[in-house]
């Protein structure tokens, strides 16, 4: 180098210790500057070039038009080229005059003159390709700045000594260039207008991210705008931006599912590639097994490039943070020399600040990049599971159920979003450990070994309790998703358990998974409080020994302040990945076992698309099987065989046969959602299906019935008046536009079915599969249906339609009948014909027939309708009447009529009205105008999002739940912990300060016995704080879960109607979860921050007292910065988790009609519903992770200023300090930085996460119903004797300020008699049976069964001497037995006997299992009837005294309605039966039969006495055609 600088007027020299370092005033030799000084940007931009041209090949966003920035930076660029070339021209000219100007002259200004009009190129190339922001250039600029300021102090200087400027070309033209850099400098940092030809941004709330310039996104700028929002009031979900096109989610789940799709293609690949062998012959062991497809693989492939952005800047962060410690070395050393010029300690400290700054910037891009990755990762898994959810087949349906799928969406994919962060760490961590024992080497020599050996001890000591920890995570697990599964079911099937009395029985199977999953936890957790010890006491054990060996090695190794606290800021970067480890084995662990369950679940079976040929058949047919035998599952039997089918184009078929032979399954199979055996399907066109349990979305009532399609007015009004939906909008408040709720519950069993009707009437497809969509509807609405739709006069007519069907009467109109029986066609042809064959099937219809003539008037028989609008009255009946009582004597408030619809259809009947006519309802003036401004009200209420602070009462409940002592002491020991490592560590500043006598120190084992026993009081009292947190935090989650759980089973059942199951779902899986799992650790971890945050503090103030100065300042900014973030982020944190919710609803309303979605072929419009969910979380997930990083980056500079002020106080009181001292105070302010941007996040952590205590205390404060037990008031053993029911005087009302439902009721039925209730719409039929139960409770007046006032005694002992055989058969999955008889309080013989008066004997005996048989969740492997005959025989085994049966035979054929009929006239003979009867042909042969109208009693007698006294009942029955 001194050869470039030649000899002349720069002298030779390149480096000038005497000039560069040991002088009060500095300066650089002249070589040095003209030099390497004036190369370094050149050589960073030339370095940065091939990376950045790559960048920028692949970032093509349009270009953007020549502006006056941009002309003005072009116009810089050239004069600095000019200026450097002018410097290079000059040195020829001198040499041309006979100078020898040093070659130097010619290098660097032909260097920087080259690198100049590249820098001008670069920014024009970067124009074109879209970049209006260059972070590349603005580095250069600043590097080309700082690097001139030196020569720009040295010249004036130089010219001020000498009196005259020696080279005045040069002295300008170095001038000219400073002034040109900087203004290039300035000009960077403006950004450039968007470019042309980019996507048009048409979103209103575009992410500002985006279009940010490089040093706002450095500094996380851009997000200042959301975080003064949020200051000022709480954030509202319209205040969040749009997705970057980037984190969409349908982009994101679509570069996922390639990728995996591409590990099953592989594995294809592999298996196709073997020879397929014969059934018989052994495969050869030698044989490579095919490889399995591996989810990890994919997910590498798809997000692993985006890891790699944050692997650089990971790197650069950790060689960083070991820059610091080599300064601290340099500033103990300037402090123990008293003769070291001043500006040395002032240099440091700059260069400690700057080091510091650029780490925080560094590492605040690296979280933001692996956070983001983090989010995608989410999203992509979500994605894919519910992709997978909607192809699966019914056998891993019933294997997987909607709670543990639910969980793979909610636990699992999360799981993957946590370990994303700490990744890194897999590579970072050991280079870290590397660097320091390295650097640790140089100071203290071999001594270091000693330390690095526990180490290494350590590490299978953690590896073992991570593989302890990770057993026990994988069964708590399993019991969560137990839990969640029967939580699920309980939730589904709550009205049952309410009326049955079963609670306690399922209260008691939750709480004891709930017990083993608490036992399990208990273990976790005293785990992680041994890790906690650990990783506290790892780093001070690893510098006591390492302390102990250097000093008692050598007597002559002195311990002084530069070794000992060089070594101590070592150890606390040491202390970093060592604490990390722990914690990312265990979180790899979870992960990997959720990376198995869900690729478990992704590798499962899919439905077969080629199961069902749908392009060739044979000419004229519609739908044909050939020799098809269908099964549910592989491992279960066949349950349709042999079966050859032929269905003609266009014709109606019917498909009869008795409850479980397979008639809608053999639907399935033509949708091919059974798994096919053998034989062969075709279907030809676009398929319809209604299911027997109408499937309807949580959506308004048209888009139901439009199901994705455009609206053609014509069509919709056509198919609303053939499905008689035209008299419900009427009712409904908003008509068509009105919300339908989970599961439909606010409409009636009858208004469903034809709103499932309507979606398929609407779809205009080629072939219609109905299964039996009239049984839910009354017999007339179910001709008119039969008419205007399905038969041949119908707008179906001439499509292909296969009809599953009790109904006899419609029979002759079909064109076919298939006639099932044990799963194979028994008979098939048209009807006639088959009633002319002698076979069973000809028998039951003569027998049916006569019956079906009596209850049923013939066409011509019947009362002949005077007009379309007595029609329309007729359906409106059919409507109402299940919508009970409160209709026509209630001001009809919007709000008002959803609540009590919704709680009465759900609870009354399914079936629909008694085809009595009625005068069309007609609103009064009053009444319309409140509909008109409620008429777009929803009907689920929204979930609240609480706003402002989590209020101090929340914290309280959480400390009261943990235990008040406990949490005292917790806080008083870390106190405690904190004081003894301040004390080792003064202690080992006075042993550094310790005078060297004959080259060694005394005392020097005093020293390490005082400093170890410190040491070990403090990892003894972090030990006993971690174990009374694990005890605490446990007993905590235990007492939470149990508040809720019993709240939620004594909620009224009005709750449950207005609570989509869904949000109390997520309760007790995300919510709990985070009580369970992250709230003791995060409460730890804060505590340890906040007392290390004053312990520094105290330390820096007691070492340099001035610091006192400037700590109220920081102070305050902290305090500011926290205040200012923490009201954004608490916000967003519940955006988030309240938008999470409706992601888990859908999803398991999807998981519920995936058979509907897929006959309808609308897979992929429920794939983008799902995506739009997943991303308006992502829209509060996304902002909430930049405002950590804002946070972060501003917190951090505050603890960059603490290091400043007590370097620089150190240095300027250099006189009066110790070099001890000053390094405690320095490498205790070097760990503030961490331990405060910790301590902010922590706080806001504990903030988001305490919001589920918050929500789980809610809703463990919401109303509940009357004790179930009310001691001191129970009724007598035996009671009731008699059956006696009577109401006296009793009115009841919906809620307090409603109107009456019933009015002054008095009425007495004598125990054993049969009484029909029936009445018209309005009446109180339902209201009268929910007051029996106490569903509702009494305004005035009492219900007095044997003389007991039922008011005065408690629910169960109520509702456990009643029974109900209600109208939707709900069964729970378990087996036979347990829903039966939960209590288990019925001999085996009792069951038999109620299985065989049920007619289920056959069926369960043919089972393996017998009454162990498993029931699916729901019962879905039961047909509908076989389940309502379950319901007959929990009614036969409880045998009380008085039978409410809401009658519910639609789903069941006539045979098997005949035999139930006949069961409970003989079983129940000595009972009490009080019967809602929606067919009078039922009731004709009761003791009695009670008409209510308007909730009083219009008559009460015998059926023959009322239809002689021709009052309402005789009106009736002769609509019915019974008089």
């Amino acid at each position: 180098m001194d050869a470039l600088c030649g000899s002349g007027e720069l002298g030779s020299k390149f480096w000038d210790a005497n000039l560069s370092l040991y002088t009060d005033n500095p300066d650089l030799t002249p070589c040095f500057q003209n030099s390497l000084l004036a190369w370094i940007p050149c050589i960073y931009l030339w370095a940065a070039l091939p990376c950045y041209l790559l960048y920028l090949q692949h970032q093509h966003r349009g270009y953007i038009v020549l502006t006056h920035l941009s002309r003005l930076k072009t116009a810089v660029g050239v004069l600095l080229w000019c200026v450097c070339w002018a410097d290079l021209f000059y040195s020829f000219h001198g040499l041309t005059q006979g100078g020898a100007p040093a070659p130097i002259f010619f290098v660097t200004p032909l260097v920087t003159g080259v690198t100049m009009l590249l820098a001008t190129l670069l920014t024009q190339h970067e124009r074109l390709r879209g970049v209006w922001s260059s972070g590349v250039l603005i580095i250069f600029w600043v590097l080309c700045v700082i690097c001139a300021i030196i020569p720009f102090r040295s010249k004036i200087l130089s010219a001020t000594a000498q009196g005259k400027v020696s080279d005045p070309f040069r002295f300008t033209t170095f001038y000219l260039y400073f002034v040109l850099v900087l203004l290039a400098l300035i000009l960077s940092c403006f950004k450039e207008k968007p470019p042309l030809f980019s996507p048009v941004n048409v979103d209103p709330n575009p992410c500002p991210e985006a279009s940010a310039g490089f040093l706002s996104r450095l500094s996380f700028w851009w997000f200042t705008e959301m975080i003064t929002l949020g200051y000022r009031r709480p954030l509202k979900e319209e205040d969040l931006w749009s997705l970057r096109e980037e984190d969409c989610a349908q982009r994101v789940v679509q570069r996922l599912l390639e990728a995996w799709k591409k590990q099953q293609r592989n594995k294809t690949a592999v298996a196709f590639g073997k020879k397929v062998s014969s059934e018989g012959e052994v495969l050869l062991e030698g044989q490579p097994r095919p490889r399995e497809p591996s989810f990890l693989r994919a997910l590498l492939a798809a997000f692993g490039p985006s890891f790699l952005i944050s692997f650089f800047f990971k790197l650069a962060q950790d060689l960083l943070s070991f820059v610091s410690p080599q300064l601290l070395s340099i500033l103990i050393r300037f402090i123990s020399t008293p003769e070291a010029p001043s500006w040395w300690g002032f240099l440091v400290t700059g260069l400690m600040f700057t080091c510091s700054v650029v780490q925080t910037l560094v590492l605040h891009q690296f979280y933001h990049s692996v956070f983001v990755a983090g989010l995608r990762l989410r999203t992509g898994i979500m994605g894919v599971i519910y992709r997978k959810a909607l192809v699966i087949t019914n056998s891993v349906k019933q294997e997987s159920t909607v709670g543990e799928i639910v969980n793979l969406m909610t636990v699992d994919a999360q799981r993957f979003m946590d370990v994303a962060p700490l990744l890194h760490l897999l590579w970072s961590a050991p280079l870290q450990i590397f660097l320091a024992i390295y650097f640790l080497w140089q100071n203290l020599g071999p001594s270091i070994l000693a330390g690095v050996a526990l180490l290494v001890l350590l590490i299978p000591l953690n590896g073992l309790v991570a593989m302890k920890t990770r057993t026990f995570q994988v069964k708590q697990m399993e019991l969560k998703d137990s839990r969640l599964k029967l939580m699920s079911e309980i939730l589904g099937g709550i009205r049952v358990l309410k009326l049955y009395a079963w609670e306690p029985s399922f209260l008691q199977q939750v709480e004891g998974l709930r017990q083993r999953e608490l036992w399990l936890l208990r273990k976790i957790v005293h785990l992680h409080a041994y890790t906690t010890f650990t990783w506290t006491c790892t780093p001070f054990l690893v510098t006591l020994i390492t302390l102990g060996v250097y000093s008692s090695v050598d007597e002559r190794n002195v311990l002084d302040a530069e070794k000992a606290f060089v070594s101590l800021s070592l150890f606390n970067i040491l202390k970093m990945p060592i604490a990390m480890l722990p914690q990312l084995i265990s979180l790899l662990v979870q992960t990997s076992v959720s990376l198995k369950r869900i690729q478990h679940f992704l590798s499962q079976d899919e439905l077969d698309p080629q199961c069902v040929e749908r392009k060739t058949i044979s000419p004229g047919y519609a739908i044909t099987i050939q020799g098809g035998t269908f099964t549910w599952a592989q491992n279960l039997p066949p349950t349709l065989h042999s079966l050859d089918i032929q269905v003609p184009k266009g014709a109606l078929v019917a498909v009869v046969g008795p409850v479980g032979c397979g008639k809608s399954s053999l639907i399935s199979a033509l949708l091919g959602e059974m798994e096919k055996l053998e034989g062969k399907v075709y279907v030809k066109g676009s398929v319809a299906y209604v299911p027997q349990q109408a499937w309807i979305q949580n959506a308004t009532l048209q888009e139901n019935v439009l199901f994705g399609q455009a609206l053609d007015p014509r069509r919709y009004q056509r198919t609303l008046e053939a499905c008689a939906l035209l008299a419900d909008l009427e009712m409904l408040p908003g008509g068509d536009q009105t919300e339908i709720g989970e599961k439909g519950i606010n409409l009636s069993g009858g208004q469903r079915q034809r709103v499932s009707l309507a979606r398929a009437v609407y779809s205009g497809a080629d072939i219609f599969l109905l299964d039996d969509p009239l049984s839910a509807v009354d017999s007339h609405v179910a001709k008119h249906i039969f008419d205007q739709v399905i038969g041949p006069e119908g707008v179906l007519a001439g499509k292909t339609r296969v009809l599953v069907t009790h109904g006899i009467s419609f029979l002759p109109q079909t064109d076919f009948v298939i006639v099932l029986a044990g799963g194979q066609v028994t008979e098939a042809g048209p009807y006639s014909a088959l009633l002319q064959r002698n076979s069973s099937f000809a028998d039951f219809l003569h027998n049916c027939v006569p019956e079906e003539d009596e209850g049923r008037p013939k066409e011509d028989g019947r009362t002949v309708l005077d007009n379309a609008e007595d029609e329309e009255v007729f359906l409106l009946e059919d409507t109402l009447s299940n919508h009970t009582d409160l209709m026509d004597n209630e001001p009809v408030t919007y709000e008002i009529q959803m609540q009590l619809r919704r709680q009465l259809s759900a609870m009354s009947s399914e079936g629909e009205g008694q085809g009595r006519l009625v005068p069309r309802r007609h609103l009064g003036p009053a009444e319309k105008a409140v509909q008109a401004t409620e008429a777009r009200g929803l009907l689920i209420q929204e979930e609240t999002v609480e706003m402002g602070s989590v209020k101090p009462s929340v914290f309280w409940d959480y400390t009261k739940a943990m235990g008040l002592w406990t949490s005292l002491a917790i806080c008083l020991l870390y106190g405690a912990q904190s004081a003894a490592i301040i004390g080792a560590n003064l202690w080992l500043s006075a042993w550094t300060n310790e005078p060297v006598v004959d080259g060694r120190q005394n005392n020097t084992s005093l020293r390490l016995g005082v400093y170890a026993a410190l040491g070990m009081l403090q990892g003894l009292l972090v030990l006993v704080s971690a174990l009374m947190m694990a005890v605490g935090s446990v007993q905590a989650a235990r007492l939470l879960h149990q508040a809720l759980l019993h709240n939620k089973m004594r909620s009224p059942q009005s709750f449950f109607d207005t609570t989509p199951s869904g949000r109390i779902l997520n309760l007790f899986s995300k919510d709990i979860s985070i009580i369970d799992e992250v709230l003791g650790p995060t409460i730890l971890q804060l505590l340890g921050v906040f007392y290390n945050s004053i312990s520094t503090l105290v330390v820096i103030m007691a070492s340099t007292p001035l610091f006192v100065v400037v700590v109220v300042p920081l102070a305050a900014l902290y305090l500011f910065a926290q205040r200012y973030y923490v009201a954004t982020s608490r916000q967003l944190k519940r955006l988030e988790s309240v938008s999470r919710s409706p992601i888990y609803s859908h999803f398991s309303e999807t998981v519920a009609g995936t058979s509907v979605i897929r006959a309808y072929g609308r897979g992929q419009d429920f794939e983008a519903i799902s995506d739009t969910k997943v991303d308006t979380n992502q829209r509060s997930s996304y902002p909430y992770i930049a405002s950590n990083r804002w946070l972060g980056i501003r917190v951090e500079f505050i603890g960059n200023c603490v290091v400043l002020f007590a370097a620089l106080f150190a240095v300027i009181g250099r006189s009066s300090l110790n070099p001890g001292l000053v390094g405690l105070s320095v490498s205790y302010a070097l760990q503030v930085t961490m331990v405060l941007n910790w301590m902010v996040r922590l706080m806001s952590d504990l903030e988001s996460n305490i919001v589920a205590v918050e929500r789980v205390k809610e809703y463990t404060k919401t109303e509940t119903e009357a004790p179930w037990v009310i001691a001191g008031s129970c009724p007598p053993e035996g009671w009731p004797q008699r059956g006696d029911v009577e109401f006296r005087n009793y009115s009841a009302r919906y809620r307090p300020g409603l109107e009456l439902v019933l009015k002054d009721l008095n009425l007495r039925v004598r125990g054993g008699e049969k009484v029909g209730i029936v009445g018209r719409t309005g009446a109180g039929k339902s209201s009268m049976t929910f007051c029996l139960f106490r569903i509702l409770e009494a305004a005035e007046g009492e219900i007095c069964i044997d003389g007991l006032n039922v008011a005065h005694i408690g629910l169960h002992d109520l509702r456990s001497q009643l029974t109900i055989i209600p109208q939707d058969p709900t069964l729970f999955s378990g087996t036979l037995r347990m829903n039966l008889d939960p209590f288990g309080s019925y001999s085996e013989e009792d069951m038999w006997r109620a299985l065989e008066l049920a007619h289920l004997h056959t069926f369960v005996s043919s089972q393996p299992a017998g009454l162990d048989f498993q029931c699916s969740g729901g019962g879905e492997n039961l047909s509908i009837g076989q389940r309502q005959l379950v319901c007959l025989a929990r009614a036969l085994l409880r045998k009380t005294r008085i039978l409410v049966l809401d009658e519910a035979t639609a789903a069941i054929d006539l045979e098997t309605d005949n035999l139930i009929q006949a069961t409970i006239r003989t079983q129940f003979e000595t009972c009490t039966v009080l019967t809602i009867a929606h067919r009078l042909n039922t009731v004709m042969d009761y003791t009695r039969v009670l008409v209510l109208d308007k909730g009083t009693v219009a008559e009460f007698d015998s059926p023959s006495n009322l239809i002689a006294a021709r009052g309402i009942f005789y009106g009736m029955a002769r609509d019915a055609g019974l008089a």
